[in-house]
């Protein structure tokens, strides 16, 4: 599905490409970090199909000459090698992402998760205000990332809080089985767009403030910031989370900021441009 266009480019572009459970959303990005245009299609199952369809997208930009590639992922990544090791919702094991892209595009490419590269971006914006920030990306899954004074922390560059184990229902789940966008679908037959009223909010708050208590106390960053599908509609349950939130506040253990994502459904293709720039270009 095409999203936006603008002017054939041949300046210092890069591409920046956002694997989603459901869809991928491609972009080609300028030097100054501005998107120029972009595509968006669904993810296909089968790994082949996926290259062919990026393959066929890429070809329909604008963009002629990319300085580099960043690609995320929506799973466990082997940095050393550019591979996508295993994916939440994707059944893809060990494909060699980094070097197919290399070899559709001709240009050097970096991999990694979506949740650390959305984490990145959103945190950077606040990088005047907050040094520790954490991400969490609530869409088709539950992702999480962490930032320390502008950096992806390489302690947690490899959480994965939506899989999380806690009871719901008298059984042991992940935190994502019942909190995620998905979830939410299965659970009351509605998108989060279609929901408005207070009674429902709140059971969703209720759901996703159970994990984000653990990770409050595991991690106590200075500032959470939600993303994802989920965090485009953050003003609908705001309140309703910050107040389930307070009542597992400790002294040692209180509630941070909680903010929405500034760019929810681009915060990972704008990680991808940082991580692109700053392993192949300048970043001021």
């Amino acid at each position: 599905m095409y999203i936006t266009a603008a002017p054939r480019y041949t300046w210092n572009m890069y591409l920046c490409i956002d694997v989603g459970g459901t869809k991928t959303l491609v972009a080609s990005v300028d030097d100054e970090g501005v998107v120029q245009e972009s595509y968006k299609f669904p993810t296909p199952k089968d790994y082949q199909a996926f290259l062919t369809q990026l393959t066929e997208t890429i070809d329909q930009l604008e963009a002629v000459d990319f300085h580099a590639v960043g690609i995320a992922v929506p799973g466990l990544v082997d940095r050393e090698h550019g591979l996508g090791v295993a994916f939440g919702n994707l059944p893809w094991k060990n494909v060699p992402i980094q070097a197919d892209l290399e070899r559709i595009t001709s240009c050097p490419t970096i991999v990694d998760n979506d949740a650390n590269c959305a984490a990145l971006s959103e945190g950077l914006l606040l990088r005047k205000d907050y040094n520790v920030v954490l991400y969490v990306t609530i869409g088709t899954g539950i992702g999480t990332g962490l930032i320390v004074d502008g950096e992806i922390d390489p302690s947690f560059e490899d959480t994965e809080g939506g899989l999380m184990l806690m009871e719901h229902d008298d059984k042991l789940v992940r935190w994502q089985d019942f909190a995620s966008g998905s979830a939410i679908f299965r659970r009351f037959n509605k998108r989060a767009s279609e929901i408005d009223d207070e009674k429902t909010w709140k059971i969703i708050s209720r759901d996703i403030a159970r994990g984000m208590i653990d990770l409050i106390a595991t991690i106590q960053p200075e500032v959470i910031v939600i993303g994802g599908g989920i965090g485009t509609h953050f003003k609908k349950y705001e309140k309703l989370l910050g107040a389930e939130l307070k009542k597992y506040e400790t002294p040692l253990t209180t509630t941070p900021p909680i903010r929405q994502a500034q760019r929810p459904e681009e915060a990972v293709v704008y990680g991808c441009y940082t991580i692109a720039k700053r392993k192949y270009g300048y970043v001021r």
